[in-house]
């Protein structure tokens, strides 16, 4: 997809996209907006909550599944 979004790009094309994947988010100088309780805001990627919980995750992860599962 990141590829597609890549050649599309260079053809002059923009993209607004909904999504809560930090693979997508981490497409080179993506402008990411973080919509939060008191309104919309702009962000870095490793600022949002997705991408926190998935470095979490890769990092730890036997840790996460014990936190999910009890």
């Amino acid at each position: 997809m990141l590829s597609r979004i890549h050649e599309l790009v260079q053809a002059d094309s923009q993209f607004i996209i909904a999504t809560h994947s930090p693979i997508i988010m981490a497409y080179p100088d993506a402008v990411i907006y973080e919509l939060t309780r008191d309104g919309i805001r702009r962000c870095a990627l490793e600022e949002t909550d997705h991408f926190v919980i998935m470095k979490q995750f890769v990092n730890n992860r036997e840790r996460m599944l014990q936190e999910l599962f009890g």
